[in-house]
């Protein structure tokens, strides 16, 4: 059993910060980079000793053996989870800002643990990874203790289950740090009425029109517009990003009916990731219009015949959740806090274009670009899980037509 005071699931960043004369060890074995504090600072934090060690294909126990040697009696036993407590963070991060919005989260935690003396574990994956995660992490608890402590990710399946997370809803509160949103959603009705969910961003689906394609035709301004017959099989959809397809297909029968969904159904021509879809225009028969998160849109060259499009009648969106759990609200708040951060809300919605709720955030966006949200009446009336299958249905039944 190995005894090292060092964790082979540490960071090499956390290692050489902890004991500055392990990195003697690293440069020695191998790791020339680690010499460097910059490189400490970029490539030491997204590889655990126990990932390097497997790329080099060095033995772990010799390894910890070199470093021990390195730390000196006088030095303090690294804590265990019985002399500490720990919370447990997880979830999934939107791609586009997944490594900065961890690198916050790190500097934010070297503090955190200091001051609090609190352990923090924590998982955050790419949101392109979701369905995977989702089944290995989330799908069958029997309950609400199986769940980390923090929970971030959109999602409308996976909060809203009746048999699943939504369930437990009464363990989580909501502990954003402002009592009212941005004024990007005046109107929406996003804050949560029942004070268990929180919301610190949105993914808004908008549309990027090839205005070389359609021609002398009208550009469709609304969903509304995208049902009409002339965009039969001329339209990509994002069916793989299963959050932000979940929601347009609720939004779109919530207010068009079966019918509403299975037009969408005939629209569809082909199913494309978001950066597949601005390279659109050299496919032998490019899709008239692809409907894709906002940030994607400013992927498109500048002066090309794609022209970004925010429906006039909203953004249809799938919020980015944060589930926290009150038996743990005095130890959790610091880290929703952070989350819900004015430093964090710049990198969602300046790197990212994705709308914050932290209303001391400027999410440039025009005062005419509006979003549609299901709402939680609407939410709460619903199996939401149920629907978003019988939805799925309509939509396939309609694509074969």
């Amino acid at each position: 059993m190995n005894s090292s005071r060092i964790d082979a699931d540490q960071t090499l960043h956390e290692i050489t910060t902890r004991w500055p004369g392990t990195v003697d060890v690293f440069v020695a074995q191998g790791f020339p980079q680690m010499a460097e504090v910059s490189m400490r600072e970029s490539f030491g934090k997204q590889v655990t000793l126990r990932q390097a060690l497997a790329l080099k294909k060095l033995d772990l126990g010799a390894f910890l053996l070199q470093l021990d040697a390195t730390l000196g009696d006088e030095l303090p036993e690294r804590p265990t989870a019985e002399d500490r407590e720990t919370l447990e963070v997880a979830g999934l991060l939107p791609c586009p800002v997944r490594i900065p919005m961890q690198e916050a989260f790190d500097e934010f935690l070297a503090s955190y643990r200091e001051e609090s003396g609190i352990e923090v574990t924590y998982e955050l994956q790419a949101a392109s990874v979701g369905a995977a995660w989702m089944d290995e992490h989330v799908t069958g608890l029997t309950s609400a203790e199986g769940l980390p402590d923090l929970f971030i990710s959109a999602g409308f399946e996976t909060f809203f289950d009746p048999n699943g997370i939504g369930r437990f809803r009464d363990e989580f509160f909501d502990g954003l740090p402002f009592d009212h949103f941005n004024s990007s959603f005046d109107g929406v009705g996003l804050p949560d009425p029942g004070g268990h969910y929180s919301i610190i961003s949105v993914v808004p689906a908008v549309f990027l029109v090839n205005t070389k394609e359609l021609g002398d035709e009208p550009v469709p301004r609304s969903w509304e517009d995208l049902l009409d017959p002339r965009f039969e099989k001329r339209i990509s959809l994002p069916v793989g990003d299963f959050d932000l397809f979940s929601g347009i297909l609720l939004d779109i029968h919530k207010r068009f009916g079966d019918d509403g969904v299975r037009k969408l159904g005939r629209s569809l021509q082909q199913s494309l990731h978001p950066a597949q879809m601005v390279k659109i225009g050299k496919a032998p028969k490019p899709p008239l219009v692809t409907i894709m998160p906002y940030f994607f849109t400013k992927m498109a060259k500048a002066g090309g015949p794609m022209e970004a499009v925010w429906p006039e009648d909203g953004a249809i969106i799938s919020p980015i959740f944060l589930l926290a759990k009150k038996a743990k609200r005095e130890q959790l708040q610091p880290l929703i806090d952070h989350f819900a951060s004015e430093t964090l809300g710049e990198i969602l919605a300046h790197k990212g274009l994705f709308p914050v709720t932290n209303p001391n955030v400027d999410n440039r966006l025009d005062e005419t670009n509006r979003f549609l949200w299901l709402d939680w009446d609407y939410i709460k009336s619903q199996d939401i899980s149920a629907l978003i299958k019988h939805c799925e249905a309509v939509f396939e039944e309609g694509g074969q037509s």
